[in-house]
This record gives structure tokens, C-alpha cells and sequence, in this order.
């Protein structure tokens, strides 16, 4: 294993040295293969016609989209690549999954997780019921990408916009609501040279829908099934000229699979964007959402009284230019929450007095551009500054104004980063490295570096490889809050080794990709005695490493086929919510207006806190019908888990059995 690192650093290191030469590249390669690489489910002549700007790239690639959904013969299953808002991911040498709006409406999902746990190999999001994911003792929702993701190492984002409660560092999964979601991008492996800190593992930003033609669009659905569960869906938009908006709103609520396991979510988002020209765009976004969620504890231990409500609030604004040689933007946001939770008690005995309370926030902007040169050549630089933290305290039951256990504390960050990259020798190979330097108020500086290649040695081929630094700051929970704190503590960091080796077969029907990593992580924050207490510090280590295989084959138009497998072995002990193996198989059958789909996903070794590990296999069926009478209508119906498994996620928590949903969809 020494030798096959040193292997990937001596690639590293020449991928630095020599990415700043070679000029001799023409502009028509250049572009054919940014727009290769930008869209894996986009045909050559396609991609040809659409290498003038990025904006309308991604308009033309949403289209398409939905176009693919009608016609499966063309292209491969819910994979398309558009740009991001720093920078389009896939341009980098990074292993990057880009999941559509078509991909997740056909799920009739209202929560990005479960989309994203088939449809990417090597992610795992850990449940405890049938809907919700709740905060505080209990909760679940933990995201984890190749075996790196308890403690927030995973980055969840909205428009680039940062998703996570300021004071305990945590992620907040039941504000990811799929209604007016354009695409997901998932990134495997670290991600913070553009991001910084919490990246460490990955990153996954929700790409909210925007209105690309001038008219009125709109979509609703509702849905109900098992447990008393309701869904209720609208979003709409429209775009005249230069001014284009959208609003969307959903409601969830179910009863629960177990006895006081009850959820309900409303979630608001409205966005409003201007473009005076061509080259510029302006627009704002506000995204609400309120839940509450009951948790019954587990079975070995159970609970009453237990819940937790969440407001969440997320707002920004930004401006974008997109010029021939320059394109760039910048981004001002604000995200913050107001949340209560009642620790519940034991059966039959007293419940708590008190309620625990919180406010937190994130304040921040991003100011980046992306510079051109000379031809094949993209010059990235940007600046970051994040104000984060909040506010915790107790409150009596029967005297709200009386307050106890008060804390409050904020952090700034500030970062620079500068990323270069460089075609050669007519697009056949592609060079890029950069560098972040990241101030924190806490931990002083950190260094985050990133290097790799992309080589297209023949046609419908491609390799990639990557090094990369990913690193997490700790959060306030660790440094300050609780016995354990320790206010010395410094940024966990892992150094990231991944290839990924890709191939088109018959004339692009056919896609195979093959991925292997090797994670090496140190400073990774635990909880120790010393002189015989508990403390929190960066004593631990692991090593993860494995592989990844998908593939996807549309055998004819009504006929499509997709798989994808994950492996993972790692040195850490015990590593909660990241199963060791993890298939997911997905055949579509859509003879005209009928849509059936069957999906199978399969866990093996799964660590849920237990002495022993978990295995299991799910079976799920869709349906749906379209027709056209003034609007598109689709009656659909949903089964889960048609074989009835019993299996569990984490400890104590059994999943539901067969579970039916089924509705309506409206699109006008």
C-alpha cells in the first residue's frame, strides 16, 4: 500500500509542475471537450452546439433532461452536467454524480436523502422511521460518502449557499425538500478547496429551478398511503423578457410507523432573478421550512415525550457576469434557525421540566471568477468569508422566562483559493491544481491543495484522477459546550487519492464507470480520559479505502437498465451509517404513456450500533400513467419494501414493512 501512494503522490506532483504550459490548443477542441466533460448524458453533435456560454448550457441541458425522460433510446438514465456556481464540478477531476429533476420526480420522493442513497454509489444516509429525520438524541439523517461522514464531514449546500446549524456543526436533512429542485451534484471526496471546511468527505449542492422561456410552468402533486401519510406539493414559475421567478411550497405528514413517531414539514421557497443583459444576472432566493418530529427512542429504550421543532430560514442574493474570456459572480447569504427540543423521559416516569432551546446562524459571501487567458487555459480565484455560530439555553416549562445553561459563542472564517487548469495536445489530456488558504478565528490557518488529471486517450474513454486535502473545523459543541470540550482542539484533515476510469459502448447507450479511492485521515477528533475526565481531542486516525462500479444501458426506448455497486473497507472501528458493501439495481420500463419501474437495493455489513452488523435487501415498485387532457396528468402509485423485510438502520429503531403511497401529478 506504501508503494501504490507513493505511485499517486509522484502523479500529484507532476500534475502541478506541468500544468502551466502548452499553448497550442484550438478553441474548437477546447470546447468539445469542456462540454464532454460537462455532460455525461448529452450526445457529441449536442454538446458541439452548446460551448458558447454557461448559462446556456444549463438551460439547454435541463431541457434535455426532460426531453430524455421521454426518449430513453438517446441517452442514459438522470445524469446530466450543468454548471455550478463557482465553478462546473465536472470540469475538475473530482468523482462527481449530477442527479436530475427528472431522475427525482420519477421517485415521487419529497426528500432529497433516499434519491440520492440509489442513485450515487458509495453514499449512505442513516433512518430510524418512516418519515423524518429530527435533530438532538435520536436523530438520524446522518449523511456519509466511502465511510466519511458522522460529525458533519459531508457538505450539504442550496444555490452554493452552506447548510448546517451554526452551533452544533450538524446537518439539518429535513429541510433537503425535493419540490423546485433542478439537479443535485454530488462530489465524492473532499471538495474544500472551493468550499473549506465541512467538505471533507464530499459536498452535495441542491441546484434550485429557474425559469429558462418566457411563459408560465407549473407542477402539483399529492399523495397519500400508509401511516396516515399525506403529501402535498406546488411549485410555479415564469420568466418575461428579462425579469423570471419561481415559488414553490410542500407539506408533509404522516402518523409514523411506530407509536409517537408522528412528523409534519412545511417547506416555502421563492426566487426571483433579473438579467439585464446577456452578460450579467442578478436574483435573490428566501427558503423556509418549519417541521416537527416525535421520536418514540428504541425499542431497547424507549421514550415519551421526545420531540423536536425546527424553523430554518435561508436567504441570498447574488450577481453573475458570463463573458467569452471572464466569468464569475458573487454571492451575500444568511442561514438561520430557531429550534426547541424536549428530551422526553422514561415510561411512567415524570417528564422533564425544561425545554432546550437554540438560535444559530451562518452569514457569509463568496466573490470568485474564472479568467481565460490564453486558449485551453481557466484561471480560477475566489474569496470567502463566513461569521457562524449561536445561542443555547434552557427554559422552564412552567415559566418560560426563566432561563439556565446559557451559552453563546460565534467563529469567522475567511479563504482564498486559486485554481488553474490546462488542456493539451488537443483536449486528449487536461491538467488542474489549486490551492485554498483558510483564516479561522479559532484554529488559525489551514492549507488545502488539490491536483489531478483528466486523460481521454481515445473516443468515448476518458480517466481521471485527483489528490486532494479535505479538512472539518470544530464545531462549537466540541470546543466549548459539555464536559468533553476542549477549546485547543484543531481542524480534523484527511489527504484523498481517487481514479475513476469511464467508458461509452454502443453509440453512448451504454455507460461503465469504475472508481478507487484511498482515504488517509488524521486529527479525527475523539472523546478520551485524561486525568480522569473526559476530553475531546484529535488523537484518532483511519483509513478508508475501496471501490465503486455503475453502469447504465438504455437497450431501447421503452427499455432502460442501471446498477451500481459500492466496497468499502476501512481501519476504523465500528463505523456507524457506512455499510461495507452496497448494490442498488434499477430496471425502467416505459411503453408510451406507462411507466413501471423496479429497483432493488442491497446492504450488506452494516454497522447500526449493535455488536453484530446488519444486512438486508429492499424491493421497490413504481408506477404511473400519463395523459393529456388540458394539462399532463400522471396518476402514479409507490411500493416499498414489497418483500417485507425487517431490518434496521441504527440500533433499536426497526424499519416499516411493506409500505404503499400513491397520488397525482399535475403539470401545466
Amino acid at each position: 500500500m506504501e508503494k501504490f501512494r507513493r505511485i499517486f503522490g509522484i502523479l500529484a506532483v507532476l500534475s502541478i509542475l506541468i500544468v502551466f504550459p502548452a499553448k497550442a490548443i484550438s478553441e474548437k477542441s477546447h470546447a468539445e471537450t469542456r462540454i464532454e466533460a460537462e455532460a455525461k448524458a448529452v450526445t457529441e453533435a449536442e454538446a458541439k452546439a452548446e460551448a458558447k456560454a454557461e448559462t446556456k448550457l444549463a438551460a439547454k441541458a435541463v431541457s434535455e433532461a426532460e426531453a430524455e425522460d421521454r426518449d430513453s433510446v438517446r441517452v442514459l438514465p438522470d445524469l446530466v452536467t450543468t454548471g455550478a456556481a463557482k465553478t462546473n464540478v465536472t470540469l475538475l477531476p473530482l468523482n462527481t454524480n449530477v442527479v436530475t429533476a427528472a431522475a427525482i420526480e420519477k421517485t415521487a420522493e419529497s426528500n432529497i436523502l433516499p434519491v440520492l442513497v440509489s442513485k450515487v454509489p458509495g453514499l449512505f444516509v442513516t433512518e430510524r422511521g418512516f418519515a423524518g429525520y429530527g435533530v438532538s438524541g435520536g436523530a438520524a439523517g446522518a449523511v456519509s460518502i466511502r465511510g466519511v461522514g458522522q460529525g458533519n464531514k459531508v457538505l450539504f449546500m442550496i444555490d452554493g449557499q452552506p447548510q448546517w446549524a451554526g452551533v452544533f456543526g450538524h446537518a439539518l436533512p429535513d429541510t433537503y425538500v425535493a419540490n423546485g429542485v433542478e439537479r443535485v451534484e454530488v462530489v465524492k471526496g473532499p471538495s474544500s478547496l472551493l468550499y473549506g471546511s465541512n467538505a471533507m468527505g464530499g459536498s452535495v449542492n441542491i441546484i434550485t429551478r429557474r425559469q429558462r422561456q418566457d411563459g408560465w410552468f407549473g407542477r402539483a402533486r399529492a399523495v397519500f398511503g400508509s401511516y396516515s401519510t399525506q403529501k402535498f406539493d406546488l411549485s410555479t414559475g415564469f420568466k418575461k423578457g428579462k425579469f423570471g421567478g419561481m415559488a414553490a411550497g410542500s407539506v408533509d405528514r404522516s402518523n409514523g410507523y411506530r407509536a409517537n413517531s408522528a412528523f409534519w414539514e412545511a417547506n416555502g421557497l421563492v426566487q426571483f432573478q433579473y438579467n439585464p443583459s446577456e452578460h450579467w444576472e442578478a436574483g435573490t432566493t428566501v427558503d423556509l421550512t418549519k417541521t416537527h418530529a416525535d421520536n418514540p427512542g428504541t425499542v431497547q429504550s424507549p421514550l415519551e415525550n421526545m420531540w423536536t421543532s425546527l424553523f430554518r430560514g435561508a436567504a441570498s442574493v447574488y450577481v453573475k457576469n458570463m463573458y467569452e474570456k471572464t466569468n464569475g459572480g458573487f454571492q451575500a447569504f444568511i442561514n438561520w434557525g430557531r429550534n426547541r427540543v424536549d428530551d422526553g423521559n422514561d415510561p411512567g416516569s415524570e417528564p422533564r421540566d425544561y425545554l432546550f432551546n437554540s438560535t444559530d446562524r451562518n452569514i457569509g459571501f463568496t466573490l470568485y471568477q474564472t479568467m481565460n487567458f490564453w486558449l485551453g487555459n481557466d484561471l480560477s480565484a475566489g474569496i470567502d468569508f463566513l461569521h457562524w455560530g449561536g445561542h443555547i439555553w434552557n427554559t422552564q416549562k412552567a415559566d418560560p422566562s426563566e432561563r439556565s445553561s446559557e451559552f453563546k459563542k460565534f467563529e469567522n472564517e475567511i479563504a482564498g483559493y486559486l485554481m488553474m487548469q490546462q488542456a493539451l495536445w488537443g483536449d486528449i489530456l487536461s491538467l488542474n491544481a489549486g490551492v485554498r488558504l483558510r483564516h479561522g478565528s479559532q484554529y488559525g490557518n489551514e492549507w488545502i491543495p488539490q491536483a489531478g488529471f483528466v486523460l481521454k486517450p481515445y473516443r468515448g474513454g476518458s480517466v481521471k484522477f485527483s489528490f486532494s486535502k479535505g479538512f472539518r473545523a470544530p464545531n462549537l459543541r466540541e470546543l466549548y459546550l459539555y464536559p468533553p470540550h476542549n477549546p485547543d482542539l484543531k481542524p480534523e484533515y484527511l489527504w484523498n487519492y481517487d481514479v475513476e476510469l469511464r467508458q461509452w459502448l454502443f453509440e453512448r447507450r451504454l455507460n461503465i464507470g469504475l472508481s478507487l479511492y484511498y482515504i488517509n485521515a488524521k486529527n479525527i477528533i475523539q472523546t478520551t480520559r485524561v486525568d480522569g475526565r473526559p476530553l475531546n481531542v484529535n488523537s484518532g486516525s483511519f483509513i478508508n479505502k475501496g471501490f465503486e462500479i455503475d453502469a447504465a444501458f438504455a437497450i431501447s426506448r421503452e427499455w432502460q437498465v442501471s446498477a451500481n455497486y459500492s466496497y468499502l473497507h476501512t481501519t476504523s472501528r465500528n463505523l456507524l451509517g457506512s455499510p461495507k458493501n452496497k448494490l442498488n439495481g434499477e430496471v425502467n420500463y416505459s411503453p408510451g404513456a406507462l411507466s413501471l419501474t423496479l429497483e432493488s437495493n442491497t446492504i450488506w455489513s452494516l454497522y447500526t450500533g449493535s455488536e453484530t452488523t446488519q444486512s438486508y435487501s429492499l424491493l421497490n415498485f413504481r408506477a404511473g400513467y400519463s395523459f393529456h387532457a388540458r394539462c399532463d396528468i400522471m396518476p402514479f402509485v409507490k411500493l416499498d419494501n414489497i418483500t417485507n423485510s425487517h431490518y434496521e438502520i441504527l440500533e433499536g429503531c426497526p424499519m416499516p414493512g411493506t409500505t404503499i403511497l400513491g397520488g397525482v401529478e399535475i403539470k401545466f
